[in-house]
């Protein structure tokens, strides 16, 4: 008998950085971005209260491209998709880890930001190198990571902008 299990992560929040486009050795394209979400409440004392919780998220293949073009730092938007923890070893020798949302869905909620004439048509080259600055990203992630790495269901015609 198998038992379900459910990893989704549904967030609107504030972009806290634009994305950062990478490739992956074998030109796989991968954005990385913050976002931030808020929470108020009233305590006991009647005093408004606020917290802050900032999200790492990345976007992988075509959705990489469409976030890198369009978001940027301060859009409000609403973000769907998966918690995945990566880890590797650190120069030091010990193991670092990162939890990260799996943007797999993502709507513009208002106009800051990027306008039409702000959009980089210049693509930049697919054999580029992902950074090592950052955690290196994996390309032999598990295929479920991977999701829709060979092809992208959706042609450039099918997309609403």
């Amino acid at each position: 008998m198998s038992v379900r299990s459910l990893n989704k992560v549904l967030l609107i929040g504030n972009l806290t950085r634009d994305p950062e486009m990478r490739y992956t050795n074998s030109g796989t394209p991968v954005a990385t971005f913050g976002l931030a979400t808020n929470k108020s409440w009233k305590d006991q004392d009647g005093e408004v209260k606020e917290l802050a919780e900032f999200h790492n998220l990345v976007a992988w293949n075509k959705m990489a491209e469409i976030c890198q073009q369009l978001l940027s730092k301060g859009m409000k938007v609403y973000v769907e998709g998966s918690l995945n923890t990566r880890s590797w070893q650190a120069e030091d020798g010990s193991t670092k880890y990162r939890t990260e949302i799996r943007v797999d869905d993502m709507i513009l909620l208002d106009s800051k930001g990027k306008q039409p004439g702000d959009i980089d048509t210049e693509a930049q080259p697919k054999n580029a190198a992902v950074d090592s600055a950052e955690a290196p990203i994996e390309e032999d992630m598990p295929q479920e990571m991977q999701q829709g790495a060979e092809e992208d269901p959706l042609a450039d015609d099918e997309l609403p902008f």
